[in-house]
């Protein structure tokens, strides 16, 4: 059987990725990757012009993305049986062509927050698996800022969109450093627990950071509340500085 191997894109920049993930990416005939039904896939367009002419793509589409709420009984239900298929696709894949690697690509790194994950637990008891680390999307994004994200003692926190309007501004007041992930429409939400911390106005929002068609601009500068996915609110720390 040949390997799984996971290959952690980075933030969206194709010359922000490893020499190890871009090796795989560059030399593996078979290439799966998640996407939503008929669109390209963020992490397959990172790899445009990558692949081996004879590269056999498995476009993994999910079943429901934001269709409806996280906490509906019926999110999970729909993505379970979706992650079960492709985990025995994967497998059989592995057991029919001896000796051939299949690369999975996940935008960002692959154990923060990546799909992946979901193969992963169901497969690592079935076959060798490899995952290439990688720059995280919000790395990548408070770079592009052109300001630290923390200093000395600052304690940052990583937030979803999803959380309730309480426990996002519980969790802000709390933090000198904040990265929200999965805004898209939970930006007015986002925006009314920044204001209950008394942060709003340092908030920035990065969309598509280190990509060719970037945004970047205070969050109160923002006019309107329709984001794509690949967008993430900051704040930065102002700790202690020599």
């Amino acid at each position: 059987m040949g390997k799984l191997i996971c290959a952690g894109l980075g933030p969206g920049d194709p010359d922000l990725m490893s020499v190890k993930a871009h090796r795989a990416v560059t030399s593996s005939k078979h290439i799966a990757f998640f996407r939503k039904k008929n669109r390209h896939g963020m992490a397959r367009r990172i790899v445009d012009g990558l692949l081996r002419e004879d590269a056999v793509e498995y476009a993994m589409e999910y079943p429901v993305t934001t269709e409806i709420p996280l906490s509906d009984p019926g999110y999970n239900a729909s993505l379970a049986p979706f992650y079960d298929d492709w985990a025995a696709r994967l497998l059989k894949l592995s057991q029919d062509e001896p000796g051939e690697d299949i690369v999975v690509l996940c935008e960002g790194d692959p154990f923060f927050y990546g799909s992946f994950m979901h193969l992963y637990t169901r497969l690592r008891d079935k076959m060798e698996i490899d995952v290439i680390p990688a720059i995280t999307g919000m790395s990548g994004c408070w770079t592009q800022t052109g300001e630290p994200i923390t200093w000395g003692d600052d304690v940052m926190t990583v937030l979803m969109g999803t959380l309730s309007e309480d426990d996002l501004a519980q969790r802000i007041s709390d933090s000198d450093a904040i990265v929200v992930m999965k805004t898209g429409q939970n930006i007015p939400k986002i925006r009314k627990a920044l204001q209950r911390a008394g942060k709003y106005e340092d908030a920035w929002i990065v969309k598509r950071g280190t990509m060719p068609d970037q945004e970047m601009s205070k969050l109160s500068e923002l006019d309107c509340d329709e984001n794509p996915y690949f967008a993430i609110i900051l704040v930065h720390g102002q700790g202690r500085r020599p």
